[in-house]
């Protein structure tokens, strides 16, 4: 192999490596910015919720009816128990 086709050869390796370095980290970026998108997410979805639940909550507890007061409690809290255990595991995913 001639010098110059050497130099051709190490260059090109050269230039491989540099653009996969930058793929790498432009795909770190990337990650990190959904894993951050993603926690504002579940931010919002857990805000909105807790509006919606407090809400319900509210009108159980003005309803004059005893059984339906409880059925909307608990109503209430299998929501918020299921949508902990979701958020939690959402936000491990998100590590």
């Amino acid at each position: 192999m001639t010098e110059n086709a050497q130099k051709a050869a190490q260059d090109a390796i050269q230039n491989a490596e540099a653009t996969i370095a930058r793929i790498r980290e432009f795909n770190e970026k990337l990650i990190d910015t959904a894993k951050a998108s993603g926690n504002v997410a579940l931010d919002s979805y857990e805000k909105a919720l807790k509006s919606m639940l407090d809400f319900q909550k509210q009108m159980a507890n003005a309803s004059q009816v005893e059984w339906l007061n409880t059925l909307a409690s608990t109503q209430v809290q299998f929501v918020q128990d299921l949508s902990d255990a979701y958020t939690k595991a959402a936000r491990e995913l998100l590590k």
